[in-house]
Order: structure tokens, then sequence, then C-alpha cells
């Protein structure tokens, strides 16, 4: 016996459509590549849509074909994240950052079939236009004016294809299964491998991230995605923003402090996402400059781990309570999220504190499993180290073109190459990544840990604790540090800090400064490189 409700398709469309006819006058603030304010809201965002869809359509674009963007945080790429996919069309979004050779080759291997970008990203397109023929149509996201010249390319005005379009176009309905949008994992090695999103996951998804337990989002916020819309579905503010009406605040290409600052405080803006480098940058500004995040209620912080002490800084500085979470591109991203529980709030403050700078447990639709070296499930005692995994609806269960072959195990479990602990309040707590993971005499030392140590040191910037041979105990940790500018610091006064912190085992058998870190297009530190360069050193 079936049950008597009706049964409608979760298509992405259809936020935007809800958010245009609940939330219409809702502001969408963007700043432009060329540094301008521009105001819109969701009605105007889902008729432009509709343009964009019909013109797709128009040229001839079907159900499953690929359109790809090089943009940055616009109302112009929120516009294509609604006509591409629901028209049914695949999105694929193109990090900038990535190395001219990697953005060539995901162009490629997507095969996609018009690339959109912003005016100011000319130089890679044109690097890139001879090898990517499957390419079509090259649109700017701009005016007519502003579209820039080259003598390589015929592009065409963004503006002008949704001009053109007629506003008769309805969103088509169709299986919610359908592929939506297409985004490519940044890994160290080898090429990089495409995860193929749907419409079900994506709404879904968006529902999880947007509870009380998640993002907490409502039409009483105004959110800034400060993490680029390229990442991983933009981290899902893309499509829970419409979903309940919030307001969107788009930082564009600037992202420097100041800017940043400019667009927190004028749109008071309340809840915003970023790496912990964005807020590691804004605490020193807004200390430099006596200024106060004072809209600011809360963020969201995921990509390596927050150092407590800007956790702190946020808190007792400003107010803003710095939310951990976990996920990655195959997981849409969200997988954890360091949200308290009644249990959790009833710790003493330092274990209260502790526990929430851990990544958190996860919200309902998701599972996760912490397995020990013999693979049996490890038990939760916050101690055991292990191999993370995770399985869900929005959980990748391949990658695209079936590169990588068979990713899941028998009962449907995808290998996050994570390792980490869980306890007993159920929250997960990332020690390494499986590369990264320092192996001593049989034992693990997290690197993550040992870094988060050194980075409470007040004259250090940035830390990296990576694997050296040793000819007794196999492995053991070097600590590269970047001082902060202007600080003197030496590796008796580190190694004397780290002491108390930490097993006497697990400090560094040597340390390292640099005046930079090898960083990954996405921000991260690149480690394999410092293991390369530093794999010796103690021979």
């Amino acid at each position: 016996m079936y049950g008597l409700m009706q049964d409608h398709p979760l298509l992405i469309s259809s936020l935007i459509r809800h958010a245009a006819a609940n939330h219409g006058g809702r502001e969408v603030v963007s700043r432009l590549v060329d540094g301008s304010i521009h105001r819109t809201n969701y009605a105007t965002i889902e008729l432009r849509a509709r343009r964009l869809a019909h013109a797709l359509t128009s040229r001839g674009i079907r159900l499953g074909d690929r359109i790809a963007t090089l943009a940055w945080n616009t109302h112009r790429h929120v516009e294509c994240f609604y006509g591409v996919s629901g028209m049914g069309a695949v999105l694929h979004t193109v990090n900038p950052r990535l190395f001219h050779e990697q953005i060539e080759y995901i162009i490629r291997h997507a095969e996609d079939r018009i690339l959109f970008f912003d005016a100011d990203l000319l130089p890679i397109v044109e690097s890139i236009a001879p090898q990517i023929g499957c390419v079509e149509h090259f649109v700017v996201l701009c005016e007519r004016a502003q579209v820039p010249k080259s003598e390589l390319l015929q592009l065409a005005a963004y503006e002008d294809w949704i001009a053109a379009a007629g506003e008769d176009y309805a969103w088509p309905q169709f299986d919610e299964r359908t592929a939506s949008s297409l985004c490519y994992t940044s890994g160290t090695t080898g090429n990089p491998k495409g995860v193929l999103y749907s419409h079900r996951s994506t709404l879904i998804h968006a529902l999880a991230a947007s509870q009380r337990d998640g993002f907490a989002l409502s039409s009483l916020d105004s959110v800034m995605p400060i993490a680029p819309l390229f990442h991983a579905n933009g981290w899902s503010l893309p499509y829970a923003c419409p979903m309940v009406g919030a307001k969107m605040v788009l930082p564009g290409n600037r992202m420097d402090a100041a800017s940043l600052y400019e667009l927190i405080s004028g749109e008071r803006v309340s809840f915003s996402v970023g790496v912990p480098t964005i807020w590691t940058m804004l605490l020193a500004y807004t200390g430099e400059k006596g200024l106060q995040l004072d809209a600011l209620e809360r963020c969201l912080v995921a990509g390596t781990a927050l150092p407590p002490a800007v956790q702190k800084a946020l808190k007792d500085l400003h107010g803003v309570t710095a939310i951990h979470a976990w996920g990655m591109t195959e997981t849409s991203p969200i997988g954890t999220l360091s949200t308290p529980t009644p249990e959790v709030l009833a710790l003493p403050e330092d274990q209260r504190e502790a526990e929430l700078l851990k990544q958190g447990r996860v919200p309902y639709g998701a599972e996760i499993q912490v397995r020990d070296a013999e693979g049996r499930v490890a038990p939760k005692d916050g101690q055991t180290f292990g191999p993370l995994w995770i399985r869900g609806p929005w959980i990748a269960s391949g990658y695209f073109k079936g590169e990588g072959g068979k990713v899941l195990d028998a009962d449907g479990w995808f290998p996050t190459g994570d390792v980490a602990t869980w306890d007993e309040l159920g929250f997960m707590k990332i020690t390494d990544r499986t590369k990264d993971v320092i192996k001593s005499g049989g034992e693990w030392i997290s690197s993550i840990d040992v870094e988060n140590a050194a980075m409470s040191h007040p004259k250090v910037a940035l830390a990296a604790a990576v694997a050296a041979f040793h000819p007794k105990w196999d492995e053991r940790p070097v600590l590269v540090i970047v001082p902060k500018d202007g600080q003197e610091l030496s590796r008796d006064e580190l190694l004397e800090f780290l002491a108390p912190k930490m097993a006497k085992w697990w400090l560094p058998d040597d340390v390292v400064f640099v005046r930079e870190m090898p960083m990954t297009a996405t921000g991260k530190i690149l480690k394999a490189k410092l293991r390369e360069q530093y794999w010796h050193r103690l021979e």
C-alpha cells in the first residue's frame, strides 16, 4: 500500500521559484569585478535564470549537457546555478585558482559546451582555449560595454544573451535523480576527479544544512559566502539561502580584509562561511583598525582545522561563534558540524570548548564510521585513531566517467581518506589525512594536533608537521614554521613551548623556519612537497 501523498520531484528550480514567490524582494548584493556594488533580489534572479535557461535551450543545450563557469561569487554566477541546472543541463563550476593545465584538463574531461567566465579571467581562458575544442561559446559575465577585447576568441556578453531570450520559459519537470552539477576534486596527486551531484542530493543536503543544528538559517539572516561558489556547491549556500529567504551578500573577487569587512559591516552580515585564513586575516585587520564585527553572529569554518586561539578571539573580541565543520567535495560538502548538544553544554567550560573544537557530529541523513587497524568499527572513546568512512543520500557513489574505479565498500560506505577519532557524545575529530599521519614506532602521531599546538604560539603564523624518515622509528615529525612578520623564534623556544602540550614522543625531532609555505590552489598547505623536501632531514 502506498501513501496518498502528492509526488513532486525535488528539483533545483523549485528553490528559486519558492524564493521568488515568497521572498521576492529579499536582496542579493554583489561586489562586481570592477569593484562596484550591485543590488538585485530573488524575484529578478528567478526571472533572469529563466531567460538564461531559454537562451541555452535555443542554442541546442539539452538534458545532461555540461556548462562550465569560471567565475567569482556574484549574482550572475548564482543565476547560472539556477538557469543551467533548472533546464536540465549540468553546471560545472571550475576553480580559476587551479593550474592552467588542470583547468584545461577538467573542461575537456567534462566536455563542456559553453564557458561562462568573469572578465578578469580572460587571460586564463585565452591560454587554454586552443586545447578546449569542446567549448562552442565563450560568454563573459558582464554587459556588452564591459566585454574585454580578445584577438583569439569571439566573445559574447552575458547580458546580451539573456536580454534576447523571452520571459515565457517554464521550468521543466524531470526525474529528481538527474545530474545537476559537477565539481572536480582538487587532489594534490593525479588528475582531478569529477563529483556529479543530482537534484535530489542537492535539495536534501540544503535541507539538512539549513536546520538549527546546521547553519541555522532563516529569512532574518544576511549571509555572505566567502568560500567560493566553485567549491563544492558553494557550501550549499546558493541553495540554502533561497530556500529560507535569507539575504545573500556576494564578495566577488576581492578577498582582502578591508573589502570583506566593508561588506560584512555595511550589509549587516549575520552568518558567513570561509576557511581559517579568512578569519585570521579579519581578526588582524579589525585589531589593527580598532573595528568590530558587530553584526556577525556566527561563522562556519572548514577546509583545515581552526586554531583554538582564533576561535577564542572571535568569541571574546567580537561575540562571533565559530562553528567547526568537516566535509569534502564528495560529501556535497557537509559531513559533520560542531553544534552543541545538551550533554556538551553541561560540560565544564574547558571540556565544552575542547569538544566544540572537534569537527562535530553528523546531521540526519548521513552516517559515519571510524574503523580500527583491522577494519572493525572503532570504539567511541575519543582516543582510537582510524580511517573515517561516510554514507548517505548526498555522498558520492563514484566519480564522473568511472574515474578511480569502484570506490564504495560492500555496504555502501565511502572512504574519506581522513583519519579520525569519535567519542561517546558522537563528536568526530579529524586527526589527519591518511597520507599525512606520522607513523612512529608503530604508533600514530596526529600532524594536525602538533600543528594546532604550534599555532597557539604568539610568534607563529603558519605551521605544518610532516613525517621524516628515521632509521629506528621509521618516521618522526619535523615541524615547518612560518613566523609572524617581525618575530624571531628559535627551535628550542618553540619545543619548550610545545613540551607541556603533548606526549613526549609526539614532540618534533626538528623545527625548520621558512618564509612561506607551498600552497595548493585551494589554499591548503602542500604537505606532499614538504614531505619530499624534508624526508631525509633526520638521517
